[in-house]
């Protein structure tokens, strides 16, 4: 049976769905992993400066990097999860584990 002309098949529409879903996933992978070097580089920036003061007490914890490698892992989680969703076995459960790794330096700096 032959398909009308102005009509496309659902698999033509769901592989283009799913390859711009996957360019959407792989932005905010990058976005999320700029952000996140844009804040480290800054707050190292900043700290270079700092030391140059003398505190009368000790130093208040740090939050930068468990709060950007907490951001990391949770895109890169949320991403994984996306990938699994849209039928992508392989490629979400890479993103898992790889969300494994940002977690880890989060819970490292843990003040």
């Amino acid at each position: 049976m032959r398909e009308p002309v102005g009509k496309r098949s659902s698999s033509v529409n769901s592989a283009f769905t799913s390859g711009c879903l996957l360019l959407l996933v792989l932005v905010a992978d990058v976005a999320a992993g700029l952000l996140s070097l844009v804040l480290l580089v800054a707050r190292g920036m900043s700290r270079g400066t700092d030391s140059a003061r003398t505190a009368a007490g000790p130093p208040p914890a740090d939050w930068a990097p468990v709060l950007c490698f907490g951001a990391l892992s949770l895109a890169v989680g949320v991403t994984g999860a996306v990938l699994l969703r849209l039928g992508h076995r392989g490629l979400g459960t890479v993103q898992l584990v790889l969300c494994l790794v940002p977690a880890v330096w989060a819970l490292s700096a843990w003040p």
